[in-house]
């Protein structure tokens, strides 16, 4: 065990698969440029140490490459599979939706599918519409499936193992632009699937978000603690299963909810855990997500699709003068 100062997020994942693959030879590793350390360096390394025949390379087919690894799961191998963007992966859905996540349902839990699909999520700068999608509210809606979205390295490294330990499909969606992002590393620590975390405390307003807006959440909540607002900050950390206790308690508590994400507000997660709160508890909910528009290329343009910690001030702002 070890803390590691200054990790990012794409090293913290490679020392995660590093340490599961050193731990059991059963992981593997397949997707496009998965060899030369994958297209943010979230492999990088690996395929040096534990050969071509663990860290596997194949052609440009995300239903071949996501086929092969439900295939090798089934077959007893723990496999993670690279869609390289979240928005590739929708030529695999077939694969995801009607193999993954029903085959322990359909042949009366005979057999699991321990696979870990890391489809990167989030307005990728510069990408337009094609590349910049957040589709986690998707596969919250697919029974058989875990859905992570971690915020940090720490929560990356512990939540990619968990995902690897866990025994059932995981859909891993690490955002575009986090993988930058620096933090320390425990790498003896676990991230349980399905637990929040408490990012900040207040009475004032429940605040909850995922991925990468958590940050964007946390510049809004100092910009409200200067007007003497306190808000309690929850990243999910997990889609599904999500943590509904530590939600409902601090919403019950402060009495006001507002969940914010990047992705589009219609129909997003953000809904579930509204009318969740809406239905437990006497708090007022409110959403705040992206407008029903494709991402622009054009900055001006992109930036009509990002939720902003102005946005997210102002939403808080107008809860607390009702």
């Amino acid at each position: 065990m070890a803390l590691m100062d200054s990790v990012t997020l794409a090293e913290a994942t490679a020392h995660a698969l590093s340490l599961d693959m050193q731990a059991d030879t059963r992981v593997v590793v397949l997707g496009e440029d998965v060899g030369r350390g994958g297209i943010f360096g979230q492999y990088r390394g690996l395929q040096g140490r534990f050969g071509a025949q663990r860290v596997i390379d194949t052609p440009i087919s995300e239903a071949a490459i996501l086929g092969a690894g439900v295939g090798m799961a089934l077959a007893g191998l723990r496999p993670v599979v690279e869609m390289r963007v979240a928005d590739f992966a929708l030529c695999a859905m077939d694969e995801i939706v009607n193999q993954a996540a029903k085959n322990r349902y359909m042949f009366g839990g005979q057999s699991q599918v321990p696979l870990v699909m890391r489809l990167p999520i989030g307005i990728w700068d510069a990408s337009a519409a094609q590349h910049s999608q957040s589709f986690e509210s998707w596969f919250a809606h697919l029974p058989g499936v875990v859905v992570a979205c971690p915020s940090t390295p720490q929560d990356a490294f512990g939540l990619l193992r968990a995902s690897l330990a866990s025994g059932d499909p995981v859909v891993f969606m690490e955002h575009k632009t986090l993988w930058g992002l620096k933090g320390t590393v425990d790498d003896g620590q676990l991230e349980p699937l399905g637990r929040a975390a408490l990012r900040r405390s207040g009475n004032d307003l429940t605040m909850v978000s995922w991925s990468r807006q958590v940050s964007v959440c946390a510049q809004a909540c100092e910009e409200l603690a200067s007007q003497g607002i306190a808000v309690d900050l929850l990243d999910l950390r997990t889609i599904w299963p999500w943590d509904r206790e530590a939600v409902l308690t601090s919403a019950a508590r402060t009495g006001r909810l507002l969940v914010v994400h990047e992705a589009v507000q219609a129909s997003g997660f953000g809904a579930e855990v509204a009318a969740t709160v809406a239905e437990h508890t006497g708090a007022r909910v409110r959403r705040l997500g992206a407008p029903r528009i494709p991402v622009g290329y054009a900055h001006t343009l992109e930036a009509q699709s990002r939720v902003s910690a102005p946005a997210i001030v102002q939403a808080a702002r107008d809860m607390l003068k009702a």
